[in-house]
């Protein structure tokens, strides 16, 4: 298992997993090393990317492996990663969030993420079920 920063190389497989990132911001997520690849036997299978809540704080905005890898530890095994990263770069809290649906949120549990609250919206177009935030002292 490898895991390194996103590169220019990455961009295909990179929306293979990832739906939401516009084209557009892949760009700045390489230039500013704001994502990880993970791969597998020299198979990319996962990505996790993030940016800064109120522009301070770490915020895990995706993280994704592939249906088959799933189970595995790996995307453990990323999140660990990046809060290494994050804390060597002297952060001290991280945050994430998921959907009240999905089933993510007991894996943040697992990791030591503790509920930080919700944001419902209910903006047309923009409408899905509550949007739950984790936050994790490092």
């Amino acid at each position: 298992m490898e895991i390194r920063p996103v590169q220019e190389s990455d961009r295909a497989f990179w929306f293979t997993l990832d739906q939401h990132l516009p084209k557009e911001q892949f760009d700045q997520k390489v230039r500013e090393k704001l994502g990880y690849v993970l791969s597998v036997d020299g198979v990319a299978v996962g990505l996790m990317r993030y940016n800064f809540f109120w522009d301070e704080h770490p915020f895990c905005t995706m993280l994704y492996v592939a249906e088959e890898y799933q189970g595995r530890g790996y995307g453990r095994a990323l999140m660990i990663f990046w809060e290494k990263e994050m804390q060597q770069r002297g952060y001290k809290m991280l945050m994430t969030s998921t959907q009240v649906d999905e089933q993510a949120q007991h894996f943040y549990r697992k990791l030591g993420y503790q509920d930080a609250g919700g944001l419902l919206i209910s903006v047309p177009d923009y409408q899905q079920p509550m949007e739950m935030f984790f936050i994790k002292g490092i």
